[in-house]
């Protein structure tokens, strides 16, 4: 029997067991959606702005470990969706992106709705392609799930003409895929596992560092186990947050530009690091030259190889799944006599519990001005720690990483790499799809949220009763942290003075909204939300000081060493 372009689009994706598409309809994909109306295996979820898409579909994959899946249309369509794709392809997160284009014969005359979309993604994607014969369809299709989830994830586009969508041929779904050029299956070297083992037994103060590749690749179980065999201390990055239990007395917290300062000083003064899954970037080690100033044996782990000595030169490089690494790694820990040196762990512990004596991260609440950081310390306290927690980029971003703490992976849902604005909103009805019996709190800001803000059409539309937390400062918060460190307190195009009123823009849109101004209003309202509008999106914006900042800082280009505390201004 033969298919139309359109109708193997859709077979494709009921044979991957899509449940989602996030997307925005448009001439170029017109029969595609005219298929999906006649299905019911999966859904379609009608966004407000094709960023919005590729971000909802982002976090469906970051929070259950599936394939995201979007649909947009040629031309702005893609041009619209390509931060979105950016953010994923920094975060290593596998989508597949389907994408229109005008007919073949009009490809390369400027026809409406024209653009060169492979040549525009090609940078911020894992790969794409363009399919220009009906008869390629499915098996491309197929090679995008396969390179999207394999290796080192990452988004993979298809760009389909609109006459392909029409044209019709025998339909066939491969079961497996074998591509030449493409083969991201790697076993680890045995040989370099043992030298890793024999570095970590000689330790006298060793460090585990890891990063998001724990939590793609699933490895909290085998990493939580040998961390808890060694008894040695461990740091997560912001992206790896969760893959460790925040709450247990060996996680040092989060560790780089504004990590907690025990992680920073124990990572810079350790004298074996190995790093899980993470790659060693700006944001985490400051300079590269400071950081190598300490001598250090480096064991680095990645499934990735082109990721392994790129920014620093390691000892030990392991390429391999993380899961089977540490599997591997962890047998021959329990089958080893020997043992750390229990005696130097003892003296290092010691020295990092003296840094962590410190308590970087405190600050202080008064009565009359609502600090940032209370107010997610209360929404740990209200969601016992269990919500899946998306946030936006800035200061609030920071805060939660903070002062929220992850026991579980891929409970907290941000963009790292790319720093992307607006994604919180999106990124929360995402992780809804994915767990819809969840709670799900976005931790934004009053400038960040503003950039999606259309997507509480959405939310209402799909009844998704996100919890929405505006930490409200009227100042796009970390510019005008940096204006007031870095450029002689001159605030250029920071202040926001022409605010909507959130509360009523919520009720606007269907929802609930909350206005909060005093400290002790910030634990009954959050109780509120959660309970009594348990059901609904509730927009809470609370007025917080304009003044507060996120500490500790590491400035760019300087070192681990070389933080600023909170009591140092």
């Amino acid at each position: 029997m033969q298919l139309t372009g359109a109708e193997i689009v859709v077979k494709c994706l009921q044979e991957e067991k899509v449940e989602y598409v996030f997307g925005y309809p448009g001439g170029s994909v017109l029969y595609i959606y005219d298929e999906f109306f006649k299905q019911d295996k999966f859904k379609h979820v009608l966004v407000r702005h094709e960023q919005a898409a590729v971000h909802a579909a982002d976090a469906y994959s970051r929070s259950s470990n599936k394939v995201g899946v979007c649909m947009v249309t040629s031309g702005p369509g893609v041009t619209n969706a390509v931060t979105g794709i950016a953010t994923a392809h920094m975060d290593s997160i596998p989508l597949v992106i389907i994408s229109g284009q005008v007919p073949t014969h009009y490809i390369g005359q400027d026809a409406f709705q024209e653009c060169d979309t492979v040549g525009i993604t090609r940078p911020c994607v894992k790969h794409n392609f363009l399919v220009k014969d009906v008869k390629d369809l499915a098996i491309t299709i197929k090679k995008a799930f396969y390179i999207a989830q394999s290796g080192r994830p990452g988004p993979v586009l298809v760009d389909i003409p609109k006459d392909v969508t029409t044209h019709k041929c025998e339909f066939e779904y491969p079961k497996t895929i074998s591509m030449r050029s493409y083969t991201p299956g790697v076993k680890c070297h045995s040989g370099q596992v043992k030298k890793a083992l024999q570095l970590l037994l000689e330790a006298k103060r060793p460090m585990i560092y890891t990063g998001g590749g724990v939590i793609l690749s699933d490895a909290s179980v085998q990493l939580t186990k040998l961390v808890k065999t060694l008894g040695f201390p461990v740091t997560n990055t912001l992206m790896g947050l969760g893959g460790y239990p925040s709450t247990d007395k060996q996680f040092v917290g989060m560790l780089g530009m504004h990590g907690t300062y025990e992680a920073n000083m124990a990572m810079h003064h350790c004298d074996v690091l190995v790093a899980i899954g993470a790659r060693f970037d700006d944001r985490v080690i400051g300079n590269p030259a400071d950081f190598g100033s300490m001598p250090r044996k480096i064991i680095h782990i990645d499934i990735d190889p082109s990721s392994i000595a790129k920014r620093v030169d390691v000892d030990v490089p392991i390429v391999g799944h993380l899961p089977e690494v540490l599997g591997e790694l962890q047998s021959l820990l329990d089958d080893q006599k020997s043992k750390p040196d229990a005696k130097a762990l003892a003296s290092w512990w010691k020295q990092i519990d003296e840094w962590r004596s410190k308590n970087s991260l405190r600050y202080k609440q008064g009565k009359d001005i609502i600090m940032p950081q209370y107010v997610i310390e209360k929404l740990y306290e209200v969601t016992g720690g269990d919500a899946f927690v998306t946030s936006d980029v800035g200061q609030h971003q920071m805060w939660a990483a903070q002062y929220y703490k992850f026991d579980k992976p891929r409970r907290w849902i941000n963009s790292g790499g790319l720093g992307t604005m607006g994604v919180g909103l999106p990124y929360a009805m995402g992780v809804r799809f994915a767990n819809p019996e969840a709670t799900v709190a976005c931790v934004t800001g009053e400038a960040s949220i503003q950039m999606n803000i259309q997507e509480l059409s959405t939310a209402k539309q799909f009844r998704l009763p996100i919890k929405i937390i505006n930490l409200n400062n009227r100042y796009l918060g970390m510019v005008r942290q940096w204006q007031q460190m870095f450029h002689g307190d001159r605030h250029a195009e920071s202040y926001v003075n022409a605010l909507p009123d959130f509360v009523k823009l919520a009720e606007a849109y269907g929802h609930v909204g909350m206005l909060i101004e005093r400290p002790a209003d910030v634990e009954p309202a959050l109780r509120e939300a959660f309970t009594k509008h348990k059901n609904d999106l509730v927009f809470m914006d609370f007025i917080t000081d304009q003044t507060a900042n996120v500490y500790p800082m590491i400035a760019a280009g300087k070192g681990l060493s070389e933080m600023i505390l909170a009591e140092d201004l």
